[in-house]
């Protein structure tokens, strides 16, 4: 089974890629930008980015009939590392308990240099049907 989720992106046509792939009881979520409406949400405030970023992440998750409590692993890319404790704080927000391995990082740029922050997640949904 390989089901593909769209979150309606508007790059995700342009570049041939989804929002999330689920092939079995696995579930990888794209690098994940603050779009809402089809604009940048937060303008210049990571932390309201990094809580649309796992919006969009959460919502496509539920699509792939999975949810936040089976992410395994998170993703964060940041444009200024210097960022990384407001960023930090709101993944704290939604994984303080589930506490997926993590990785942060810090790139050159994304596409849109409005953005200050992607996140990407991987889940493994389990057998016991807890979503």
């Amino acid at each position: 089974m390989r089901k593909l989720v769209s979150s309606g992106s508007p790059f995700e046509p342009k570049i041939g890629m989804s929002r999330a792939v689920r092939v079995g009881a696995i579930v990888a979520i794209a690098g994940t930008a603050p779009i809402l409406e089809g604009k940048t949400a937060g303008i210049g405030d990571p932390a309201a980015q990094a809580r649309r970023c796992l919006e969009i992440i959460a919502a496509a998750l539920q699509d792939a009939g999975s949810s936040l409590s089976q992410v395994v692993r998170t993703r964060i890319l940041l444009t200024n590392i210097d960022d990384w404790e407001a960023v930090a704080a709101v993944h704290g927000e939604y994984f303080r308990d589930i506490r997926p391995v993590n990785t942060t990082m810090q790139v050159s740029r994304f596409i849109n240099p409005d953005w200050l922050v992607e996140i990407e997640a991987d889940a493994v949904i389990h057998d016991d049907g807890a979503a």
